[in-house]
């Protein structure tokens, strides 16, 4: 028998498996895009992850705002403040002295993971009797004033913290300490006992 007859018009067309779109004359199969579809959702997942990694922002000090150990009202004690903000809180923990902070960050307890820690940036505070409600900065890049011979708003010798090394400089210069930062700080710093005979001054 012989071979049947190719169709007129059929003999120099191609079969192609699977679907296709034709455009101006090219084959474009969907897979192809694949890469290309990669490659400009790349960049949304970067800014989302970026996004999730940012810390909180600080919270502006309100005139109800409570210390957290002590439960007294922030306003109504002068020097530095600072706050905390944990995983899973809708809001942070304030604390009416800095020294207060760093003995809650070196301690054991931890109620959940934190994702922020601000302190009052000293160097622009209007004055140590009022710190100040939103010169927030972040704790990690602060420099403090360990070891001088000023009271914080609890009466106990306070953690001084600016944003400038000049600033921390001149105020361990007027009233005595060292500058160090959050990480190098020793943790005796903040827990350890507090000598109730020491002389302090308030600065102004």
């Amino acid at each position: 028998m012989g071979r049947p007859a190719v169709p007129t018009g059929l003999a120099n067309r191609r079969i192609s498996a699977g679907p296709r779109r034709i455009q101006k004359g090219r084959t474009v199969r969907p897979f192809a895009l694949l890469p290309l579809l990669a490659v400009l959702t790349l960049p949304l997942v970067a800014c989302q992850e970026e996004e999730a990694q940012l810390p909180p922002a600080p919270v502006a000090l309100t005139q109800s705002a409570l210390s957290y150990f002590c439960q007294m009202n922030i306003s109504e004690h002068g020097g530095p403040k600072g706050q905390v903000h944990l995983n899973g809180f809708p809001a942070p923990l304030f604390f009416a002295q800095v020294r207060d902070l760093v003995a809650y960050l070196k301690g054991p307890e931890r109620e959940a993971d934190i994702t922020a820690v601000y302190v009052s940036d000293m160097g622009i505070a209007p004055s140590w009797a009022a710190p100040g409600i939103d010169n927030w900065i972040l704790a990690d890049e602060a420099f403090f004033v360990i070891e001088s011979n000023v009271a914080g708003g609890m009466g106990a010798p306070e953690i001084v913290p600016f944003a400038r090394a000049e600033d921390a400089e001149e105020f361990a210069a007027r009233y005595g300490g060292t500058v160090t930062s959050l990480a190098q700080m020793p943790a005796e710093t903040a827990l350890g006992p507090v000598d109730l005979d020491q002389a302090l001054e308030t600065p102004s």
